[in-house]
C-alpha cells in the first residue's frame, strides 16, 4: 500500500515538474503560428497603460475624474484584434454613447420643469419605451448584422445616465464625462489599429481564400493518390485522430460565418491599398460560398474510400492512369487561381480549360474501353439474370431458419421484425444481393469517376467567380512568367526578351 503511494507520489511530481515546459512550448507555438498575435498582446498592453494615465496623473485625473474608468473599459472591449473590427465597434460605441446621452439630457430637461414625482414616472417611462423599441430593434437583420454592438450600447448608456440623473445634480456634467472618456479610449483604439502594425480583415479574408483553395487542392490529391495506392489493406477510420484529408477541407466548410464577418468589417476600413480600391468583401463571400459547393463533391469523393464494397486493385488499375490525370488537372487548376488571388493578377484562360478537356476525353476513352464492366455481357438485357437473382434471393430468405419461425408463429406475421430477424436478414438482402450482380465490382470505381467528373464541372463555377473577382478587385493583367517586356525610350518600341524558364 505505500508503495503504489509513493509511486503514484512520484508520478504526480513528474507531471508537476513538466507543466511549465509544456506550457512554454503551448505559447511558443501560438506565437510562432501567427506572430501578429504577440504583436497585439503589445498593443493592447500599452493602450491600456496610455488610458490608466488618466488615473495615475493628477491633472489628468482632476480633469476627467472618477469617469476614466470608462475609458479602460472602452479599450478592453473595442480593440480588436484587426482594424476593421476596432474601428467597427469603436465608431458604434462612440455614436451610441453619444445618442443615448444625448435623448438622456434631453428627457432630463423636460422632466426637471413638473417636479420630482413627474420626473420619476417620465424616468421610469422612457426607460421601459426605449428599452422596449431598441430590443425589438435589434431583430432587423440589417441592423442586428452592422449596428448590433452600437445598439446594445445606446441602450446601456442611456439606462445608466437617467437612472443615475434622478440622485445626481448635474447631468450635464455625468454625460459629458462620460462621452469624453469613452472618445478617448475609442481614439486611442483606433489610432492604435490603424498606425502601429495595422491588422487589415481585408488582407485576411484575402489570404485565408487562397489558403482555402489551396486545402482543396490538396485535398483532391491525396483522395485520389489514396483511392489508387496499390496495398489491398482495408480502409479503417482511427477516431482517436483528425484525417487529414478532412482537416484540408474542413476549413472551407466551416467557412460561411468567418467569411462574412470578415467581409462585413472590412468594409469599415479605410482604403489603404497604393490605388486606393474598394475592397470587394462581398465577391470573396461569393468566392467562399462555391469553395464549400465545391467542397461538398470532395467530401463525398473522401467518402468514396471508405466504402463497404470496394472495387479490386485489378479493376482499378485499369483506370488508374486517366483518373490521376484528370485529378492533377483539377488540382493544378485551382492551384492556378490560389496564385492568381494571392499576386492579384489575372490568369490566363487556356491554362484553365484546355488540359483539363483533354483529361476528361482521355477518362471517357478508359470508360468506352471497358463497357462490359459496366453493362455486363448483354448490355441492357439483364432484366431477366436481375429477376432471376430478386427471386433466388426470396427463396433463401424463406429457407431461413427464421423465416419458417415466422410462418409458424402468427406473432412474427403481424407484426414487425424483431431485432435479431433484421440482423440476420439484412445481409442477405443488401451486401450479398449487391455482390452478385455482374457489374458490382465496377460499381464503387464508377461512383468515383462520376464524383471527379462532377468536380470539373463545379470547377467551372469557381473559375467564373474568381475572374469576375478579379475584374472587380481590378487585379493586373495577365502575363506569361518568361516574357519580360523592357521599354526602352530611344527606339520608342518594346522589346519582347524571351528568358528561359524559372530564370529572374
Amino acid at each position: 500500500m505505500m508503495f503504489d503511494l509513493s509511486k503514484k507520489t512520484k508520478i504526480c511530481i513528474e507531471k508537476v515538474k513538466g507543466v511549465p515546459g509544456y506550457v512554454c512550448r503551448k505559447i511558443w507555438k501560438v506565437g510562432r503560428d501567427d506572430p501578429r498575435r504577440v504583436i497585439h498582446a503589445f498593443k493592447v498592453g500599452f493602450s491600456l497603460t496610455l488610458v490608466s494615465l488618466l488615473y495615475l496623473l493628477e491633472p489628468l485625473f482632476k480633469g476627467v475624474g472618477k469617469n476614466a474608468i470608462w475609458a479602460v473599459m472602452t479599450v478592453v472591449v473595442v480593440l480588436e484584434f484587426t482594424a476593421g473590427a476596432t474601428i467597427c465597434k469603436g465608431l458604434n460605441r462612440g455614436f451610441g454613447t453619444l445618442l443615448a446621452a444625448s435623448l438622456a439630457f434631453l428627457f432630463e430637461l423636460i422632466a426637471r420643469e413638473y417636479g420630482q414625482v413627474f420626473r420619476a414616472f417620465l424616468i421610469g417611462a422612457s426607460v421601459f419605451l426605449i428599452g422596449t423599441a431598441t430590443t425589438f430593434l435589434r431583430f432587423f437583420p440589417r441592423i442586428k448584422k452592422n449596428y448590433d454592438y452600437g445598439v446594445l450600447i445606446f441602450l446601456l448608456t442611456f439606462n445608466l445616465i437617467t437612472v443615475s440623473s434622478y440622485r445626481a445634480d448635474d447631468i450635464l456634467k455625468l454625460a459629458h464625462g462620460r462621452i469624453s472618456t469613452i472618445a478617448i479610449g475609442c481614439g486611442v483604439c483606433i489610432l492604435m489599429s490603424l498606425f502601429i502594425f495595422p491588422n487589415w480583415s481585408g488582407e485576411d479574408l484575402h489570404y485565408s481564400t487562397v489558403s482555402k483553395i489551396e486545402g482543396l487542392a490538396k485535398a483532391i490529391e491525396a483522395c485520389v493518390d489514396k483511392y489508387f495506392k496499390d496495398d489491398e489493406t482495408d480502409i479503417e477510420i482511427d477516431e482517436t485522430q483528425e484525417d487529414p484529408i478532412y482537416k484540408n477541407y474542413k476549413a472551407v466548410l466551416d467557412s460561411k460565418s468567418t467569411d462574412e464577418t470578415l467581409a462585413h468589417h472590412s468594409s469599415w476600413e479605410p482604403r489603404h491599398s497604393l490605388h486606393c480600391y474598394k475592397f470587394p468583401g462581398k465577391q470573396y463571400v461569393k468566392v467562399g460560398a462555391v469553395l464549400r459547393h465545391f467542397g461538398y463533391s470532395i467530401v463525398a469523393l473522401h467518402g468514396s474510400l471508405q466504402t463497404e464494397i470496394r472495387t479490386p486493385r485489378s479493376v482499378r488499375m485499369l483506370f488508374k492512369d486517366p483518373c490521376i490525370r484528370l485529378a492533377s488537372e483539377v488540382t493544378k487548376t485551382l492551384n492556378v487561381l490560389a496564385a492568381s488571388i494571392r499576386t492579384r493578377r489575372h490568369c490566363s484562360p487556356e491554362i484553365l480549360t484546355e488540359h483539363l478537356q483533354s483529361a476528361l476525353q482521355d477518362l471517357n476513352h478508359a470508360l468506352k474501353s471497358q463497357p462490359r464492366l459496366f453493362l455486363g455481357p448483354d448490355g441492357p438485357n439483364n432484366t431477366s439474370k436481375m429477376l432471376a437473382l430478386v427471386a433466388a434471393t426470396g427463396r433463401q430468405r424463406s429457407e431461413s431458419p427464421l423465416a419458417r419461425k415466422s410462418t409458424e408463429s402468427p406473432s412474427f406475421s403481424k407484426g414487425t421484425p424483431t431485432g435479431a430477424e433484421k440482423r440476420v436478414l439484412r445481409p442477405t438482402l443488401s451486401k450479398l444481393a449487391i455482390t452478385s450482380l455482374e457489374f458490382s465490382e465496377a460499381l464503387p470505381f464508377a461512383a468515383f469517376a462520376a464524383l471527379l467528373v462532377e468536380l470539373v464541372a463545379r470547377l467551372d463555377i469557381v473559375i467564373e467567380e474568381v475572374e469576375e473577382l478579379g475584374r472587380v478587385a481590378c487585379f493586373k493583367e495577365y502575363k506569361h512568367e518568361n516574357d519580360v517586356i523592357l521599354d526602352v525610350p530611344r527606339p520608342s518600341r518594346e522589346i519582347n526578351i524571351t528568358t528561359p524558364a524559372g530564370a529572374e
